[in-house]
């Protein structure tokens, strides 16, 4: 069950049953699955796989499953920003859970070729107007899981960490509890 699973990787969250939908949306940064943020560390010799010559700033790549309603599940650990969504989803084997579970999850053209129970759009130019149209859909049902990401991306703590970017997966963790709390109770009145 994915519930137990996402139970013994971060203890703090229980999958929880119901609600709007049974089906997952695995959010992302760019991506389903991935939280990318920056930070201004400096280049210690310990962070720098988290350091992109690219984009010259240290980042990092955190998976999140959130429901279709919106409300983040779980949340990783950081990996270096330079490891793709779907290598990511593999190394924290949530690909796996979920097909176990039989949970159908949306996720974005970063996942094209995963195994498992995951939806992703059409890719390419010059689509037929049923692909386009498919890619709507599609993109209409994981906006509330893409508006948790930006929502946990958007603490300034993430976008200013000071710390090592290693720490930055148990940032998102007690973020996301602060988020659905703030969620639990704009619910409420």
């Amino acid at each position: 069950m994915v519930g137990a699973w996402l139970g013994e990787r971060s203890p703090s969250y229980r999958l929880r049953q119901g609600g709007d939908g049974d089906g997952l949306v695995a959010g992302g940064a760019g991506a389903a699955g991935g939280c990318g943020s920056a930070s201004d560390r400096g280049a210690a010799t310990a962070d720098r796989p988290y350091f992109s010559g690219k984009h010259r700033v240290h980042g990092m790549n955190v998976p999140i499953i959130a429901t279709p309603d919106g409300t983040i599940l779980w949340t990783s650990g950081a990996l270096p920003g330079r490891t793709h969504d779907l290598t990511a989803a593999r190394i924290w084997g949530i690909l796996r859970a979920l097909e176990k579970a039989g949970i159908i999850t949306l996720a974005d053209k970063a996942y094209q070729g995963a195994e498992g129970p995951v939806v992703t759009p059409y890719k390419g130019k010059n689509k037929p107007q049923s692909q386009k149209q498919a890619n709507r859909s599609h993109a209409r049902l994981r906006g509330p899981g893409e508006r948790a990401n930006a929502q946990l991306k958007s603490w300034r703590i993430l976008r200013k960490l000071r710390s090592s970017p290693s720490k930055a997966g148990h940032l998102c963790k007690a973020i996301a509890v602060l988020q659905n709390h703030r969620a639990a109770q704009a619910a409420r009145g």
